[in-house]
This record gives structure tokens, sequence and C-alpha cells, in this order.
């Protein structure tokens, strides 16, 4: 589909999906982002779901101002996935062995590693540019700076909620490795200081939405905030590769006879500002439950712990902001998923994936998320798709 196109009061709401399906504390969202003053466009994907701050799958496109509680707490948050040499004929008939090797290596929900990760060590890392990134923790908030030892101590760590690391076979019989998460405490800590400073300042009082707070340009606290804002998207951009180095590591480990080799990785924010140019502007763009899609940019939309997720390529459709879905989205808040689903229902939906079925996970349950299908469907003017995945492992926090 193209985009239905619903009236704002400072500009139109492109939205990729039909507006009488959206429930109404987002679309009630989605009108108080189009009435910031600084705001040149609003895009809105097929997974669009209510959030903390701002609207889950929305675009948000503004000239000399961010708002930091659109971007998150959780600044960073994204995909990576490679595809390996191993096919499904490699792979043993139980795969609860491997699924604990992973757990072992990658400490999920609020776990951490003893020690610091040496990236060094770690299987065709890209060590370059480690060292300048870890200085610049000097100059980010002293709020957090007390949590330095954590933050590397919790680098190359899943997280937990819908944070995930996968094993899938792709249509043809091929292994992929996949894996979901973001800028874990670090960024929660960054996001939530700068969330508090921006509500304090007066330009800001007027505002319908108090979680639309924004810092505007030339000023010291927008200075502040995007120096904290973009340590924190490498932080996670290296969480994620670290993770992914070492769920390589495993598996080159547990399958030595196969002599596993890796494509490149793919990986892609989708919490996240990026600074980007449309029509002659140089604007902020935040993508919040949204990868950027530009022409022929790899990037990954996954659906839920039972169903698939798609390895795409973008179209370049600067009416979205060269934007695309981050995943399925839900359809019902983790509270009444746990009200709707037993563990009995886990079981049932995530049959044949070797992963948690306990109480702990069941507001993460399949049938808590839109039709992963449905929502590629609604995008096939952002993107195309590449490769269909289904996990086989899929181990949560």
């Amino acid at each position: 589909m193209s985009y239905v196109e619903v009236p704002g009061a400072k500009v139109p709401i492109r939205m990729w999906t039909d507006p009488s399906t959206v429930e109404g504390g987002a679309m009630q969202q989605l009108q108080n982002v189009a009435t910031l003053p600084w705001i040149k466009g609003l895009a809105v994907m097929p997974d669009v779901h209510y959030g903390k701050g701002a609207t889950v799958g929305s675009v948000i496109a503004m000239r000399g101002a961010v708002c930091p509680a659109a971007v998150g707490v959780d600044i960073g948050c994204g995909m990576s996935a490679v595809k390996s040499s191993l096919t499904a004929n490699d792979l043993p008939g139980d795969l609860s062995r491997l699924r604990s090797k992973i757990e072992q290596a990658i400490p999920v929900g609020r776990g951490l590693h003893r020690t610091e990760v040496d990236p060094a060590r770690l299987y065709q890392f890209p060590t370059s540019g480690w060292g300048d990134f870890w200085s610049r923790f000097d100059g980010v908030a002293d709020a957090v700076k007390f949590r330095r030892e954590r933050a590397a101590q919790q680098m190359g760590t899943l997280g937990g909620g819908n944070h995930f690391i996968e094993f899938c076979l792709d249509e043809s019989g091929s292994v992929w490795l996949m894996l979901h998460s973001g800028s874990r405490n670090i960024g929660k800590e960054l996001a939530e200081h700068h969330i508090g400073e921006a509500q304090k300042l007066p330009h800001n009082q007027g505002l319908v939405d108090r979680d639309l707070a924004v810092f505007v340009a030339d000023t010291p606290q927008m200075a502040a905030y995007r120096n904290d804002l973009f340590w924190a998207q490498e932080y996670a951009k290296y969480n994620r590769a670290i993770m992914m180095a070492l769920f390589q590591e495993v598996v080159r480990r547990e399958f030595r006879k196969a002599r596993v080799t890796f494509d490149q990785v793919i990986s892609c924010h989708h919490n996240y500002v990026a600074e980007e140019r449309y029509e002659g502007m140089d604007l902020l763009v935040t993508r919040k439950g949204a990868i950027r899609a530009g022409s022929g940019e790899f990037g990954i939309i996954p659906g839920s712990m039972g169903t698939g997720s798609y390895i795409v390529k973008g179209l370049g459709n600067e009416a979205s902001f060269n934007s695309a879905s981050h995943g399925a989205g839900r359809k019902m808040s983790r509270s009444a998923a746990k009200r709707r689903f037993s563990t009995r229902d886990l079981e049932e939906q995530t049959r044949g994936v070797e992963c948690r079925k306990d109480s702990g996970v069941v507001d993460e349950i399949p049938g808590a998320y839109k039709p992963i299908e449905k929502v590629i469907d609604q995008q096939r003017d952002l993107v195309e798709v590449v490769a269909k995945l289904k996990q086989v492992i899929c181990v949560k926090g």
C-alpha cells in the first residue's frame, strides 16, 4: 500500500496503515506530535502502537529541535543479523545444548559480564575506534559517570523484554544468526536524565504533552544531549557487535567440523536520531520503532518469538523519510497479554522453537503481536524482501 494522509495541526500525518485500526491513545500521541512548532514531517509505520513518550512506529522530522522522549529510553536499540555457511542439514535434532551454550556466552536479563569483554580477542571484531569511543565517556553527563564500570560490564549483554538472540533458517535452508538489543542501562539513564532536563526548559511549558519537551538548536542543553545521544547510539552498535561476535564464536565451536564462515553482518538502529536532508532542509529525523530504508540499504524487520522475520532492502521512499517498520508491533500491552494468555498458549504458539516457555515470557507470546506478514505487505513501497527467516532457537532474558 501507499500511505494514507491524516490531517495534523502543523503537518499532515502520513500513515502506512489503515488509520481506523490505530488505537486511540496512539492516534492522540501522533496528533500531539503534529502540533510541535519545529515539526516538518511525520510518517507512521504499519507496526504503529502506543508508546511511552511517543508513538512506537513513528518517524518525526524536525528542524532545529529534537525530542528526547520521542527517541525513548533504549537509545540506539536495533537489530543485527548475519548469514552463515551452515544449513539445516548440519543441525542436530536436539538444539537445547546450543541454546545453553549461547546463554552461557551472553548474559541475559539484568546480567553482565564478570569483567569487561576485550574485543581484540573476538572473532573478526573491528577494534578501530574502540579506545576513542570509551575515552569520550568522560564527556557524557555527570549524572551517569558513576556507571562507567557497569556500562563496561554490560557491553555485550542482551537485556530483557523484547530483546532476543535467535538461530534461524531462511527458506533455502541456510542458517542465520540474529539478535535485538540496545544501549542497556547506560542508555536508559542518559535518556531519563535528558528527558528531565528538557521538561524544565521555558519553551516547553506550553506543550500539549510534557513528554514532547524538546531541545532546540544552538543551546548548551541541545549540545549536551546530542553528545550523549550519539555516544549512546554508538554504545548500542558496539553492544550488538560484541554479542554477535560472541554468538559466532559459539557457533564456530559447536560446528567445528563444518568450518563455519559468515557473510557481512547487517546492523540497523530502530530507536535513534539521524541528521538528514529533505526538501532542501537539514532535519533531525527521529525514528522510534522504525529503521532507515534508503535505496539499497539492508534492514531487518523481526516478527515475534514464534513467527518469522525479514531481511529487507530499502527502496528510498522520501515520503517516509527513507524509513520502514522495525518489527511486527504489539497489538496488546504486556499486562493485557499476561491476562489473556497462559504458558500452555505459549507452548502452542512457539511449537518447534527451542526457547523459554515459562510465565516470565508470556508477555512476549506471538499472539500479543500483529501478524508480521501483513506488516510487511503494508510497506511494499518502502522495502523489498531479501530473505524470510524462521527461528529454531530463541534466547530471551
